[in-house]
């Protein structure tokens, strides 16, 4: 629910705006979108139809299901966008953190990862403290005494569930995701009349 605090410098109407925006901004980046560049309008030129064919697939897919957009680069791009709007994204940099922290195999590394991690999202007022409960914060604390590729995933865990069960209905709901997955389902169905697709819904 939109607040009106003094600490929200946005009003509703411009973070939906500010999504929208990132999400051009990200569907630019990554070549799929317009090649002019322009918020709120994607190109589908002949030139990337296998792309755009893939991109739908992917777009699509991730309603599917929250692992499907887990496992997309594009809809961690597209929902961290999102959680920026709804200043809540140290909920997905935390879990992505703890992604590439399981890779590391170099016993050293994994310590002194695991109290960056520990520092920068678990601890009391952390830059970017996520929001679990006293139990699991001094659980994953006493983890580090003996870091090993595990000790984040209980908090890793219930962070992902949040995620799970209020951010992304409202991710889906989103006017900006609803008209990206409008258009890439007309463009499923198209794929011979690729052509400019029309402007998102202000």
């Amino acid at each position: 629910m939109c607040r009106t605090l003094a600490a929200f410098p946005t009003t509703c109407l411009e973070r939906a705006k500010e999504f929208k925006t990132r999400l051009g901004i990200f569907l630019h980046k990554s070549e799929l979108g317009s090649d002019t560049g322009s918020v709120g309008k994607f190109e589908w030129g002949s030139k990337h139809s296998k792309e755009s064919r893939n991109f739908s697939e992917d777009v699509l897919g991730w309603k599917e299901s929250f692992d499907l957009l887990l496992s997309s680069k594009h809809g961690v791009a597209a929902f961290h966008a999102f959680l920026k709007t709804e200043f809540s994204e140290e909920n997905l940099e935390f879990w992505l953190a703890c992604e590439e922290y399981k890779k590391i195999r170099s016993a050293t590394k994994l310590a002194s990862q695991a109290h960056r991690i520990f520092e920068e999202f678990i601890c009391s007022e952390a830059p970017k403290e996520v929001n679990i409960d006293h139990e699991t914060r001094e659980l994953t604390r006493t983890n580090l005494q003996a870091a090993t590729a595990t000790c984040f995933d209980v908090a890793q865990g219930k962070t992902r569930t949040l995620m799970e069960k209020d951010s992304y209905p409202r991710f889906l709901k989103s006017p900006a995701y609803r008209d990206l997955a409008a258009q890439t389902s007309a463009t499923s169905a198209s794929p011979s009349n690729c052509g400019p697709a029309e402007p998102l819904h202000t």
